[in-house]
């Protein structure tokens, strides 16, 4: 039976794209000796404007659900993910500054950099970070050729004498974190996080979704045993405790369960603790030697800590040898007044903010005394006490 179209019009077909009735395409019967291209048919018409419009609605509806429930959760535009890249940029930016700060999270939480800048007329580079031995971070800052200024170290004694970097492993692997894709990567990062809450990496679905799983207690992955959100984080890595912390029983005794590993014992034994301090003299002789210099301080511990540390590192065998060793000056918190001791701490092991800015007070205003490199502005605010920032949410829990 003859076809009711002809190969004439099939070549017809195919040479006027868009021409075939609706419903038909070329197949590969209808190309006889022709290579066989992608099967044209006619896209059907469509009210694309309309789509895009309820594609952009959901999608705005989505974003602003996601923003109120970050809200509702105590999340804040500004609060700026602390990545490796931040980190490297803060450290490229300590050549040829006049103070910078290693350490772990204590010394991170617990120092108000606007205050110290208001005594001092110095804004430090903050570089300690989380979990990680100030040690390490000191041997770093060592080799760094280009500083000259003044290094402020603070510690809490075992993660400081501890044989291990822990978190801030990536700080002998910097320069991973300082290509320009990297930093403009975190540039865009932080320009959305200042816009939207929802964007905080501590609260993305994944992380809290793995939370929701029961089936993982008593499991190495707990997800229990991780340290969840703590902190606020704004420019230049000034760091905060997250306020819910200190409202939220709940994650407050999260947070308290995080630091158990603080109550275990470690075998702290004479030759590792001789080791730390003798890293910690050669780090510091060799920026004395090219015109900085070192200071040390230790921030406070609440007492559920504080006694297993000192059980593992006695105050004589570290903080006091470290300083002997290394002949330097120090400011702990065990020799401040009673009227700026006994802070806030409500998860044991960090100041609020208000009281941060109160430890950060007393021992800038202490190394204006003990070292040369920081001098006391004479326009500077009047000395806070603890009655600065025992507010109704700042007291010990």
């Amino acid at each position: 039976m003859p076809s009711s179209t002809s190969s004439s019009d099939l070549h017809g077909i195919i040479r006027e794209e868009g021409a075939l009735p609706a419903g038909l395409r070329l197949t590969a019967s209808d190309r006889p000796g022709q290579a066989q291209p992608v099967p044209t048919r006619d896209i059907p018409r469509q009210p694309w404007g309309r789509i895009a419009l309820a594609a952009l609605l959901a999608v705005g509806l989505g974003t602003f659900a996601l923003e109120v429930n970050a809200r509702r959760l105590g999340l804040n535009p500004g609060d700026l993910d602390n990545s490796e890249t931040d980190w490297a940029h803060e450290r490229a930016r300590s050549s040829g500054a006049q103070v910078a700060i290693v350490g772990d999270s204590r010394i991170l939480f617990d120092t108000d950099l606007d205050r110290f800048e208001q005594l001092t007329g110095e804004r430090p580079i903050q570089l300690a970070i989380h979990g990680t031995s100030a040690r390490a971070l000191l041997k770093d800052v060592a080799d760094n050729p280009d500083f000259k200024g003044l290094l402020i170290v603070g510690l809490a004694d075992t993660m400081f004498f501890q044989p291990f970097d822990g978190y801030g492993g990536y700080i002998h692997e910097r320069k991973r974190f300082e290509s320009p894709a990297k930093r403009a990567s975190a540039v865009l990062d932080h320009a959305l996080q200042r816009q939207l809450a929802f964007l905080d990496g501590s609260y993305r679905l994944s992380v809290v979704a793995r939370r929701l799983d029961p089936g993982l207690r008593g499991r190495p992955d707990n997800p229990y045993l991780d340290i969840w959100k703590l902190a606020r984080v704004g420019d230049h890595r000034q760091t905060w405790m997250w306020p819910r912390i200190v409202s939220d029983t709940r994650l407050r005794a999260h947070a308290r369960f995080a630091w158990e590993g603080f109550k275990q014992e470690f075998p702290f034994t004479p030759q590792l603790v001789g080791k730390g301090l003798a890293e910690a003299d050669a780090a510091v002789k060799a920026i004395r030697a090219r015109g900085g210099e070192v200071v040390f301080v230790r921030p406070p511990s609440d007492i559920h800590l504080r006694v297993n540390e000192e059980a593992q590192v006695p105050k004589a065998k570290g903080w006091d040898a470290l300083l002997r060793t290394t002949r330097s000056v120090g400011v702990h918190n065990d020799e401040l007044p009673p009227n700026l001791r006994h802070l806030a701490m409500p998860e044991w092991s960090h100041l609020t903010r208000a009281c941060a800015t109160v430890f950060t007070d007393a021992y800038v205003r202490r190394l204006t005394q003990r070292t040369k490199r920081l001098t006391l502005r004479r326009d500077a605010p009047r000395p806070l006490t603890r009655a600065d920032c025992l507010t109704p949410d700042d007291r010990p829990l």
